[in-house]
């Protein structure tokens, strides 16, 4: 049984330049509507439903578009333009897909599982990987590619693009050989000595080594095989 979509309602919007200003002190997103061989379409959504319509889903999920009552269309949400301070939307970019045409994304990639390198040895994961670009239909579409690292059992183990499993309908785009995943060896910290204290650690092992009366001490002579004074 299908999953039913996401939906996002929106109305046309007359408002450009620094007016949509005022729009966003109303709540309303300013967002464009767009796609490949079709006229943009400027329209605003509420801004808190589409907040929440984006912490439950990701770049890569269709979402069911209807704009004054019409007949809701496919999009992705292409871009989102934030607040540098409040990180809060000032303006949303909405592709139309065409459901019967494949289409190029990045997909997220998610960890599951555990390593024996991570947590016996005490090894840092490293994913140098966090997304691989694939090609397919809107509806087939992942919205994230989950691997297990349960494979890095050492600091040799690597996971690559190709040891990733992708649905049978999606073409992948990124290089194979591609290094997703391994664990780092933990860092060997070399405590330094300071160089007073190697000083006279050095001095002392000189002291150590120094045989009796070297250095043009005086010895006590002994009178046993000494000079007879009585001769």
């Amino acid at each position: 049984m299908a999953t039913a979509r996401p939906t996002l309602q929106a109305s046309r919007r007359d408002v450009t330049g620094k007016q949509v200003a005022r729009l966003r002190r109303d709540g309303r997103l300013p967002a464009v509507v767009f796609g490949r061989g079709l006229e943009s379409e400027n329209v605003q959504v509420d801004t808190h439903q589409f907040e929440l319509l984006r912490r439950h889903t990701t770049g890569n999920t269709l979402i069911d578009l209807s704009v004054d009552g019409d007949k809701a269309r496919p999009v992705l949400v292409h871009g989102v333009q934030v607040h540098p301070v409040t990180r809060r939307p000032l303006h949303a970019d909405l592709f139309l897909v065409r459901m019967t045409e494949e289409i190029t994304v990045d997909v997220p990639l998610a960890t599951t599982g555990s390593s024996r390198a991570i947590e016996d040895e005490g090894g840092t994961l490293n994913h140098p990987t966090e997304t691989i670009r694939i090609r397919a239909l809107p509806d087939h579409l992942p919205e994230v590619v989950e691997y297990a690292i349960d494979s890095l059992v050492d600091f040799d183990a690597t996971i690559r693009v190709r040891d990733l499993v992708l649905p049978g309908d999606v073409t992948l785009l990124t290089d194979p050989d591609e290094v997703v995943a391994k664990v780092l060896a933990p860092r060997v910290e070399v405590e330094e000595v300071p160089v007073a204290e190697a000083a006279e650690g050095a001095e002392a092992e000189a002291a150590e080594g120094e045989p009796e009366g070297a250095g043009g001490s005086p010895t006590e002579s002994s009178s046993e095989g000494g000079s007879n004074s009585d001769s």
